[in-house]
């Protein structure tokens, strides 16, 4: 459907905030159909708004307050005269995206802001379920898609992606204070995590837990991978092409012996290229069935969030519309 002019200013400028901040997603994203791009990148600016408001202030409870006001209002269908806040209140009124999955996202970045450890890699993915399963829960929903199982699999790719982004940034965020290596796996290597915050250094034992970590991410992305049998072809090429770049850093991070505290892995524009062209040529192929196993407990709440008997919009008007945004979406070619 054709965007007023006001709604495409907004969706502008949700595109320009995320070429700079979200480079993986900008690129993948523009292997999306337009009527699944334009929604995402506001659903993904909102986010990328939503993180950036609470790391990068002092006063992260108030921040927190403060996004939790803005949340209210795109709910209530009177969203604050932002750009990312009214385009995110459109997709969620147009997808029946369910409240829970973004306050979902506010407790993850509210655990960031008390500095929360993580006993087990149970608690690490239940704090992965909330920052990044809960977006690719919401992304599903954008692109159509409100299967159990096509849900299941994409939260077990959020969480992947989410591990993936704590391998790659042992160091940065140890320097910082922060740590998200699950302490049982630290203390299994003969690794005191107050000593290590204290002072991060590379060690073949702390490489060993970051190994550990991306074994159990490339698990994930091999089971969520089978799900994108379940989502429209149009957008095959660009999940693909989000769990390869992830996945290659993870590969980067193993290739530097599984030192991400002296260094940070980096996965070059080229390479990145290379690979969404590999998920072009895979999106054309015969996909594997989809691994049908229940949701990962971390992911549950997410996963039972979703109604997934929508309502179809009422009225004779209503269902014509609703029809030629379907059909609108069937044909629209891949960009």
């Amino acid at each position: 459907m054709r965007l007023t002019s006001n709604e495409a200013s907004d969706i502008a400028a949700c595109r320009e905030l995320l070429r700079a901040g979200s480079k993986s997603f900008h690129a993948a994203s523009l292997l999306l159909p337009r009527a699944v791009r334009e929604p995402a990148t506001a659903l993904y600016a909102f986010c990328r708004i939503a993180d950036d408001a609470v790391d990068l202030v002092d006063a992260k409870h108030a921040a927190l307050a403060r996004l939790a006001h803005r949340l209210d209002r795109v709910y209530a269908g009177a969203p604050l005269p932002m750009p990312a806040d009214r385009a995110f209140a459109r997709v969620v009124a147009a997808h029946a995206i369910p409240r829970a999955l973004p306050e979902a996202l506010l407790e993850g970045l509210l655990w960031d802001a008390e500095v929360r450890r993580y006993a087990t890699i149970a608690d690490v993915e239940a704090y992965g379920a909330r920052v990044a399963g809960a977006v690719g829960a919401m992304m599903s929903l954008v692109m159509g898609v409100r299967d159990p199982v096509a849900m299941a699999r994409a939260t077990d790719l959020g969480i992947a992606m989410q591990l993936t982004n704590i391998a790659r940034d042992v160091g940065e965020d140890a320097r910082a204070g922060r740590l998200y290596l699950p302490l049982a796996w630290l203390r299994e290597a003969d690794i005191d995590p107050d000593a290590f915050l204290r002072a991060p250094v590379f060690s073949p034992a702390i490489a060993s837990v970051t190994h550990r970590l991306l074994l159990r991410a490339e698990d994930l992305y091999l089971r969520g991978g089978t799900g994108l049998a379940l989502l429209p072809r149009g957008c095959r090429p660009a999940i693909g092409a989000a769990r390869r770049i992830y996945a290659a850093i993870g590969a980067k991070v193993a290739a530097h012996g599984y030192d991400s505290v002296s260094r940070r892995a980096v996965v070059p524009r080229g390479e990145k290229l290379r690979l969404i062209g590999a998920s072009l040529v895979a999106a054309a192929l015969p996909s594997p069935p989809a691994d049908r196993s229940p949701a990962l407990e971390a992911n549950r709440h997410l996963v039972e969030a979703i109604p997934y008997a929508w309502q179809r919009p009422q009225g004779i008007s209503a269902r014509i519309g609703w029809m030629m945004d379907i059909f609108a979406r069937i044909e629209q070619p891949r960009a």
